[in-house]
Parts: structure tokens; C-alpha cells; sequence
């Protein structure tokens, strides 16, 4: 293992987000692990020299006003320039949505997803529509908007190669969209603790290129059960 290299921490990311969200994640990292090692150095420091020592009484101290300040100011500042810094790619990711992108409704249910592709029609919510159960399928290079919803308790919808990570809440409808940039098969996780199942509600996420995924949309279209006269 290369120690040099980060990347082992996350999965190789294969999203147009994957460069904003990993850049901010690294230094949220940073942060966090100097804030925790010099911490512990602290308390360590504190220990030895404050120990117990015979004939040496303790004393009352109320503390100091300036420290609690500053130790109250500095992350205060931190998480300012972090949400400044994060602004952008939060808009960017939960905002705006591509014109043209192809959307698809995925539900959530205790335990499993269930996506919902329009028809021949190309139209959400009528007759042709077809469902696929656990598995997401998309096109290579172009952007997917996702209408996500729950039927029973919070869910959260994982794509990690994809970086994509948002809650399903019942009775909403939530935006979430992603462009995927390489064909293959990719992780469909939950990130919410949503009942004893909840480790086995995972499934696939296909990227095809563009032609393959017309032709799989087409036959998936073909094998929906056509309605009764």
C-alpha cells in the first residue's frame, strides 16, 4: 500500500462530484486528525504534569474567560469557512439539476430499493412505466435526476463510487442527481440504521454506455406484463 496515497480511504470515484466532494473531504480529514492528535498530546501532558503528588495540594481555579473564547472562536471560524468553501459544490450537487437529464423515481422500503424507468412514452408516472428491483441502470456521460422517496421509516440512498449520499423521507420527494463517467456495475447501499434488515438492503448500479443502455431499457420495456383488455 502506497501510504502517499490517500485514495485507499475511499473508493475510486467515477462521478463528476468526485473531485469537489474528495478535496473536501481530505481536508475536513486533516482537520479533524490534527484537532485530535494535539488533543490527546494535551491530555497526556496534563496528566504527567498535574498528577498526584504527595504534600501538594490542589487549588480552585474558575478557568479562563479568554481561553474559552478562543477555543470556542477558532471552530466557530472553521465551520464558517468550511460551509463557504462547501457552497458551491452543496448547490452544485443538491440544486441544480442538469437540463435534459433523465429521471427516474427510486423508492425505498424495508429492505430494498426499487426504481421506476418511464416507458416508450419517455414520461414519469403513466401507464408504461416499468419498475427493476435493487438495481439502477443509467447511461455513461450523461446526468440521471432521481426523484427519491420512502414508504415506511429514513432511509439513505449510498453511492459511493458515484459520491452520491441522501436521505429518503417518507412522504417527501427528493431531488438527487449524478453523471457517471465510466461504464461498470457500482454499489447501491443504505446509510441509515433502518430496521433488522437493514445490512441487506443493497443492490447494483449499472452504467451502460449510451446505446446498451437504449437497448436494455427497450427489452425491460418489452417484459413488462401489458394490461388486461
Amino acid at each position: 500500500m502506497n501510504w502517499g496515497d490517500w485514495s485507499w480511504m475511499m473508493p475510486e470515484g467515477f462521478s463528476t462530484f468526485t473531485a469537489e466532494v474528495d478535496s473536501l473531504y481530505y481536508l475536513i480529514l486533516w482537520i479533524t486528525g490534527v484537532t485530535f492528535f494535539a488533543t490527546e498530546a494535551l491530555l497526556i501532558y496534563f496528566i504527567v504534569r498535574y498528577r498526584h503528588k504527595e504534600g501538594r495540594k490542589a487549588t480552585y481555579d474558575h478557568g479562563s474567560t479568554k481561553m474559552e473564547v478562543v477555543w470556542t472562536a477558532i471552530p466557530l471560524l472553521i465551520l464558517i469557512g468550511l460551509g463557504v468553501l462547501s457552497k458551491g459544490a452543496w448547490d452544485r450537487m443538491k440544486i441544480d439539476v442538469p437540463a435534459g437529464a433523465m429521471e427516474i423515481i427510486v423508492t425505498a422500503k424495508q429492505f430494498e430499493w426499487n426504481a421506476t424507468y418511464p416507458g416508450p412514452d419517455g414520461a414519469l408516472g403513466t401507464a408504461d412505466d416499468f419498475d427493476v428491483l435493487n438495481q439502477i441502470h443509467a447511461p455513461v456521460d450523461q446526468p440521471v435526476w432521481i426523484h427519491l422517496r420512502a414508504e415506511d421509516v429514513l432511509h439513505s440512498l449510498f453511492l459511493p463510487e458515484m459520491r452520491v449520499k441522501q436521505d429518503a423521507v417518507p412522504g417527501r420527494d427528493i431531488p438527487v442527481w449524478f453523471e457517471a463517467m465510466a461504464t461498470g456495475d457500482y454499489t447501491i447501499g443504505c446509510a441509515e440504521l433502518c430496521g433488522i434488515g437493514h445490512t441487506t438492503m443493497n443492490g447494483t448500479l449499472t452504467i451502460h454506455s449510451a446505446a446498451d443502455f437504449q437497448a436494455w431499457a427497450s427489452a425491460q420495456a418489452e417484459q413488462r406484463p401489458q394490461p388486461q383488455p
